[in-house]
């Protein structure tokens, strides 16, 4: 059987195959050379050391997950940000969109917060529960260097990336795929939620054409998640 097997490869395909592959092999060397006790901080300040150590994972994901994908973008395929979410996009549906914090976000986060095994995983930098003298500087760094480079990643190189290839569904399906997976060994809530929360923020950034309002959506989670503990 398989000396009739034919490989089906089209060399106009090239980036949609990159686009595909940046999924396993970015997020393989995020796993294994960003998350904390698999590098050194090579940036280093007057900040407790997990708080310290969380800053740098959060940059150490922005390079791999923003950085390479947008020099990709502009570099290979010579096209604009702006085609992969980066954009202003739809405003009023955008704005129209992030409705959705005040009547679904705040309120599931609320109670959320008071789950234990969230209270067990967030905030990530544990220090914070105790010292929240530099929490603004760690939850604008949350949101620079970790929240934008996640949507970026997947709700803007991958989805917008793939969607003429394989369709809007099959994109969306895709990076939520990509996306959920980076959740494994989260809470099994979590993970249950980034499924959800994946096909959502994809049909909102499709329909905006821009990641922007997701970004604003899925930092809201995050960051009141941390605020609800912290503060209870």
């Amino acid at each position: 059987m398989l000396k009739n097997f034919k490989l089906d490869y089209n060399k106009k395909d090239i980036h949609y195959n990159i686009i595909l592959l940046s999924a396993p092999v970015l997020l393989t060397i995020y796993r294994y050379h960003g998350y904390p006790g698999t590098f050194d901080p090579f940036i280093n300040f007057d900040f407790p050391e997990d708080q310290v150590i969380r800053i740098n994972q959060f940059i150490i994901f922005f390079i791999l997950t923003f950085i390479i994908p947008a020099l990709y973008i502009k570099l290979a395929m010579k096209q604009k940000l702006t085609d992969f979410g980066l954009g202003a996009g739809d405003i009023k549906t955008g704005l129209v969109s992030l409705i959705l914090i005040p009547l679904i976000v705040l309120p599931s986060i609320y109670f959320g917060a008071k789950m234990p095994e969230l209270q067990t995983e967030y905030p990530l930098a544990k220090s914070l529960l105790h010292d929240q003298s530099n929490l603004l500087v760690y939850e604008l760094a949350y949101l620079i260097f970790y929240y934008i480079a996640w949507e970026f990643f997947f709700r803007g190189f991958i989805l917008f990336g793939l969607k003429d290839k394989f369709g809007a569904v099959n994109a969306i399906l895709i990076q939520t795929i990509s996306s959920c997976l980076v959740h494994i060994d989260k809470p099994e809530g979590e993970i249950i939620g980034s499924i959800i929360a994946g096909i959502i923020l994809g049909i909102i950034a499709l329909r905006t054409r821009s990641i922007w309002y997701v970004v604003i959506l899925h930092a809201a989670i995050g960051i009141l998640t941390d605020l609800f503990i912290i503060y209870g």
